[in-house]
C-alpha cells in the first residue's frame, strides 16, 4: 500500500500527461521528497527486439555534470600499474590476489570494474560471479586498456555505461535532486543523444517508445519523446 507521502505528491503528477522534458525536470525534482538528496532517474523504452543480439544497445557517455554518486571503482592491474591506478583514484586495486579473493569470498565490494588486457586471462575465473553483478570488464564497454589510469579518471569524472535490460528499457541516473535544472536537462540530453547515436542499423521503426522520469521513491513523470 503507497504510504501517505507518495499519495500526496502523486497528486502533483498528471499520469496521463506527456510532459516537455523542461516541465518534467522541474516536477521530479519538486517530487524528491525523501530525506536524503534523491537521485533522479531516467527509463527509456526503446522499441528493440532485446532477443535479437544485433538489437542490443550498449555504449558509453560521458555526463557533463555526473550523477552525484561517488562511484566505487576496482581496478585489475598487474604489480607495474597498480601505482598508476592509485593515483588515478581508484579504490580496489589487485592482481591475481585480488581475483583470488573474489573467487574465494564471492564479494564484490565496487560499483564498476576495469582492467588491463593482461589479466583478462586471469579474470576468467570469475567470470560467473562478475559478469552476474554487470561488473565484468569489457572492450565494449569501455572498461579494459591498457590506459588503466585514463579508464578509472573518465570513470569518476561522470562516464557512464547505458544499455538495455531484458525488457528494452534503459535505467539511468541523470543527477540528483540538488542539481539544477539546466545539469539535469543537459545529462537528460546527452543520454538521448548518445541512444540515438547507438541505434541498431536493424531497428526500422521509432527507435524511442517511451521516456519516464522519477526521483527516488517518487512518482514516474512521462516525457515527450
Amino acid at each position: 500500500m503507497a504510504s501517505k507521502r507518495y499519495r500526496e505528491i502523486s497528486k502533483t503528477v498528471d499520469k496521463e500527461k506527456l510532459y516537455p522534458v523542461e516541465e518534467a525536470i522541474k516536477l521530479a525534482k519538486q517530487t524528491a521528497s525523501v530525506k536524503f538528496d534523491a537521485a533522479i532517474d531516467i527509463h527509456i523504452k526503446l522499441n528493440i527486439d532485446p532477443k535479437q543480439t544485433d538489437q542490443k544497445v550498449r555504449t558509453q557517455v560521458m555526463l557533463p555534470h555526473g550523477t552525484g554518486k561517488q562511484v566505487k571503482v576496482a581496478a585489475f592491474v598487474t604489480s607495474a600499474k597498480e601505482k598508476d591506478a592509485k593515483e588515478a583514484g581508484a579504490d580496489v586495486i589487485g592482481g591475481e590476489e585480488l581475483v583470488k579473493q573474489i573467487k574465494e569470498t564471492e564479494k564484490t565490494d565496487f560499483d564498476v570494474a576495469v582492467a588491463e588486457p593482461a589479466m583478462m586471462r586471469s579474470l576468467a575465473g570469475v567470470a560467473k560471479i562478475l559478469g552476474q553483478r554487470g561488473l565484468m570488464p569489457n572492450p565494449k564497454a569501455g572498461t579494459v586498456g591498457e590506459d588503466v589510469a585514463k579508464l578509472i579518471r573518465e570513470l569518476k569524472s561522470g562516464k557512464v555505461q547505458i544499455t538495455n535490460d531484458d525488457s528494452g528499457v534503459m535505467h539511468q541516473i541523470i543527477g540528483r535532486a540538488s542539481f539544477s535544472e539546466q545539469q539535469l536537462l543537459e545529462n537528460f540530453q546527452t543520454i538521448k543523444d548518445a541512444l540515438h547515436r547507438a541505434k541498431p542499423a536493424s531497428v526500422k521503426r521509432d527507435y524511442i517508445g517511451s521516456i519516464t522520469l522519477a526521483a527516488t521513491m517518487g512518482p514516474g513523470i512521462k516525457v515527450k519523446p
